[in-house]
């Protein structure tokens, strides 16, 4: 039993931990479309700063993962 609550506690702080990188790298990905259509000669400069910002916020959503193993192994 308790196993199996150490997992529902371990999933349960994934699923909160990446609800805000979800919603970041989707802000980040409509700004810059916005920002290619208003400027499209500035295209290869903001996918460039995109793809940075991008996986700057991936890596606190694997940061939460990991977290989330980890809580699994403490009894």
């Amino acid at each position: 039993m308790t196993g199996s609550l150490s997992a529902l506690g371990a999933g349960l702080g994934f699923a909160i931990g990446a609800i805000g990188p979800a919603l970041g790298i989707g802000w980040i990905g409509s700004t810059t479309i916005s920002s290619m259509a208003r400027q499209p000669e500035m295209a290869g400069r903001l996918q460039t700063t995109m793809f940075i910002a991008l996986a700057l916020a991936e890596a606190i959503a694997l940061l939460g993962f990991v977290l989330a193993f980890v809580l699994m192994g403490v009894k």
